[in-house]
């Protein structure tokens, strides 16, 4: 049996790339990361979001194997689809256990999830509040549009009371959610709000996220020009409301007053409500892993297995 199994050496944890002295190479062009045509309808706000996800990437000079792109379904989550590189269309509302998956097996990538209103705060709420407890280290980009829009405007965890749709023509009776106040409850330890239609401030949310060590979440209002018009106009400056980033003397690490800012009433603010640092999932489990190793040290990997059926004799 020994000579038939491959002695592969057991690997616990992958170290960061590192360019091999005299072998670097570019990053990648936002031609070479550009994939099929955007489906989105003209003026969704998502296409923002993509572009500068591009100029994130473009500007952080990676490559295609040190990033991955994952999405459930919605029409922002068809994000994978239009980028050129490795990147899964997963299913609805499940996005974050998959890009889980993936950052605790290869730490060495940057993770990004890319969700809706109804995927993440819906069917993917379960996930998305214990993947912030747990601190896996990842970013979550959600784009909120206040209604779901592939399906023709249904009302969303966060449309506002009143809201007309096709499953309350009366009116929306319930109460929306407050995305950045469940996030920080939860455990997030990095949790910032931006808008679509000021595309400095998301890329320089992105940016943050990026660098985070632990799970990063992004609030992004991302307008529904075809099912929800107008929804985020107190917030554009262009049509006559504020973009108000959040008061220098604010504390980022204070969780308290990073939960009442998050309650201010619509529009509210942008910027980085919350960022702490506290020991990720990965971390952990990378600990977990070196301890089980020593323990079966010098072994090869078919005598661990040995081992094992040993003890269920």
């Amino acid at each position: 049996m020994s000579e038939m199994i491959a002695e592969s050496p057991v690997r616990v944890d992958v170290p960061a790339m590192a360019p091999v002295p005299g072998s670097e190479r570019k990053g990648l062009t936002k031609k070479e990361l550009a994939a099929d045509h955007p489906t989105w309808c003209p003026g969704c706000g998502d296409f923002s979001v993509l572009a500068l996800y591009f100029k994130l990437i473009e500007k952080r000079k990676l490559t295609h194997e040190q990033f991955v792109s994952i999405a459930g379904i919605g029409c922002s989550s068809r994000f994978p689809y239009f980028v050129q590189a490795h990147g899964v269309h997963f299913i609805h509302g499940r996005a974050l256990p998959f890009a889980s998956g993936i950052s605790l097996s290869r730490p060495d990538l940057h993770v990004f999830a890319f969700g809706g209103d109804g995927d993440a705060y819906s069917i993917g709420g379960n996930h998305f509040s214990h993947t912030a407890r747990k601190n896996v280290k990842l970013t979550y980009v959600v784009m909120d549009n206040w209604v779901y829009g592939l399906t023709k405007k249904q009302t969303s965890p966060t449309s506002p009371l009143g809201f007309k749709s096709k499953t309350d023509p009366w009116g929306a009776v319930d109460y929306p959610i407050n995305p950045m106040k469940q996030a920080i409850a939860a455990g997030a330890t990095f949790v910032a709000r931006t808008t679509s239609t000021n595309p400095n401030h998301v890329l320089a949310m992105m940016e943050a996220a990026m660098d985070h060590d632990g799970f990063s979440f992004i609030e992004c209002l991302s307008e529904c020009v075809e099912f929800y018009e107008g929804a985020f106009d107190a917030a554009n400056p262009r049509k006559g409301g504020m973009f108000k980033e959040i008061p220098k003397d604010h504390d980022a690490t204070d969780e308290t007053a990073a939960y009442q800012l998050a309650g201010t009433d619509f529009p509210g603010y942008f910027g980085i409500f919350y960022n702490i640092n506290k020991p990720t999932k990965n971390a952990k489990e990378a600990e977990i892993n070196r301890g089980m190793m020593e323990k079966v040290k010098g072994l090869k990997d078919w005598q661990i297995l040995q081992k094992t059926f040993d003890r269920l004799k």
